[in-house]
């Protein structure tokens, strides 16, 4: 199973001391990989982590709605699980303009979108040239605790990733890319399954 280290942050929380995670992958397409960072800090009082992504063609959505905006939008994913039998998971979808659904799930596919994750903080820009868009925000580890996410006393939790990189086509409508950091080895596209999550580690 593949691995995140998270390191501690010092007193200025700098984003350039995190490992730096680029391993995504379009596993159900050849398209070429749209260049995707993510990283992640961990405090005694939250896990933080930051998406920088390359997109030359943003797609953003609209709707009435945060959920409408955002399941129409070129996007990043955290997924969050106490175990891989996936009853629950927790689930964090942000798009480029700062919009964010965040919804609790049962396998398979049963969705919750009553459900808010306490202290969740989420910021997010998209640069002048509109070729870049960065997603930073935060988890109270108490949060995670709470949840179930991570156990008393273990420094370990099941996490995935996820990009969805959207493009614009000539006749008007929109191709749906689907990048992971776990290539989940399903036939069509989907994040929902056991097999796209890894393992993210507290370390000191």
């Amino acid at each position: 199973m593949k691995r995140y280290l998270v390191h501690q942050a010092g007193k200025q929380r700098d984003f350039s001391t995190a490992a730096c995670l680029t391993d995504f992958a379009f596993p159900w397409e050849t398209t070429p990989v749209a260049p995707t960072e993510f990283r992640a800090l961990w405090t005694q009082e939250r896990l933080h982590f930051r998406f920088d992504c390359r997109d030359d063609d943003l797609v953003l959505g609209s709707g009435a709605t945060e959920k409408e905006r955002v399941l129409g939008s070129d996007r990043v994913e955290i997924f969050l699980t106490p175990d891989l039998g996936l009853n629950p998971y927790f689930c964090v979808e942000m798009a480029p303009s700062g919009d964010c659904y965040v919804y609790r799930a049962r396998s398979y596919r049963q969705f919750d979108d009553a459900f808010a994750i306490a202290g969740l903080e989420v910021a997010s820009k998209i640069s002048d040239e509109r070729s870049r868009y960065q997603v930073e925000g935060s988890l109270p580890l108490a949060a995670l605790r709470e949840l179930g996410v991570l156990k008393p006393g273990a420094s370990e939790f099941f996490a995935g990733v996820y990009r969805a990189e959207f493009s614009k086509q000539a006749d008007g409508g929109v191709h749906f890319g689907w990048m992971s950091w776990v290539d989940p080895k399903t036939p069509k596209p989907d994040f929902h399954v056991p097999g796209s999550f890894g393992v993210f580690e507290l370390a000191e």
